[in-house]
């Protein structure tokens, strides 16, 4: 580290209340879908999806233009992420990172040299754009701004979407909607092809077994879903590519299931949870969906829409 790096992180100090938010959940502690996705989709934060999507309408469509990244897409990730920049963390950033480089917690896998090696691009990212280290906050893993991208993501894929000569993740808007779809295209996102189509698993649980054992990974051709005994829509039976089946366990309930193609596996490079990809597009197609319903009222009586609040 140079003089001032060295400096910034001298003032660090460890937080034990990181050390517990790293580690796993408790052993035998369910997954549910359903509630997972009920804290996504709900209407203030579809609201504040639409407002979202008004206010930086021009910059998601310029971003679906050069990468090929639907607006509802970037749309989902921001809002899941930050809540559209409501909860964007509290902690400062060299604080988080030093805790885990340096005094990562026992009991789980040492992921230690990620974080040393984030706590290094988050200084060397500090410095480059003037900032103070010390005055930097986000999320308890230190990832930053509408996106929450990780220090080393900060310095390779975020963009200046805005061309004002600086990239500001945590107050622009254009910028965040700009880095998020060229972090999407920079790990393979290939426009026009959709992320999950639906699927009824295989009855036989040997069968559904293998097909579930590559977890989140594209493995097999429709034709091979079909040999299994899983039964695809008509657009996962005309898909050219491979696919993965994907369960979402509800608690005590039965299982929901789809199958993931190569660009649900993108999504999952974002955060390494279907969960997550799941949310993302739900929550994604639910602010579309308004939107929609918006533009249609508006056509249906332009004065309504134009009269004041």
């Amino acid at each position: 580290l140079h003089g001032l790096e060295a400096a910034q992180l001298a003032q660090a100090r460890r937080l034990e209340t990181v050390q517990r938010l790293v580690m796993p959940p408790p052993a035998g502690t369910a997954k549910d879908w359903a509630a997972y996705r009920a804290r996504f989709v709900e209407p203030r934060r579809i609201a504040a999806g639409l407002a979202f999507w008004q206010q930086h309408e021009d910059a998601l469509a310029h971003a679906q233009a050069r990468w090929g990244v639907p607006p509802q897409i970037v749309v989902g990730i921001i809002g899941v992420e930050t809540f559209y920049g409501r909860i964007m963390g509290r902690f400062r950033i060299v604080d988080a990172l030093a805790t885990l480089a340096f005094d990562f917690p026992g009991g789980r896998s040492d992921r230690s040299p990620f974080f040393r090696r984030e706590l290094e691009e988050f200084l060397v990212w500090a410095q480059r754009e003037g900032l103070d280290a010390q005055q930097v906050r986000g999320s308890f893993a230190g990832a930053i701004g509408l996106p929450q991208f990780m220090p080393s993501n900060l310095n390779r894929l975020a963009v200046d979407f805005d061309g004002d000569g600086h990239v500001d993740l945590g107050g622009n808007g254009v910028d965040a909607v700009g880095s998020v779809a060229n972090f999407l295209a920079a790990h393979g996102w290939q426009p026009g092809l959709a992320a999950t189509h639906a699927v009824a698993p295989p009855v036989d649980t040997a069968a559904r077994a293998r097909l579930l054992a590559p977890d989140i990974e594209p493995s097999f051709t429709p034709a091979e879903f079909a040999a299994a005994g899983a039964e695809l829509d008509a657009g996962g039976r005309a898909h050219a590519g491979l696919l993965a089946l994907v369960e979402l366990q509800n608690g005590a309930a039965a299982p929901s299931y789809v199958a993931g193609t190569a660009n649900f596996r993108v999504l999952t490079r974002y955060n390494a949870s279907s969960y997550y990809a799941m949310a993302v597009l739900a929550l994604g197609d639910a602010v579309a969906q308004a939107r929609a319903a918006t533009l249609a009222a508006a056509a249906a009586d332009p004065a309504a829409s134009a009269a004041p609040n």
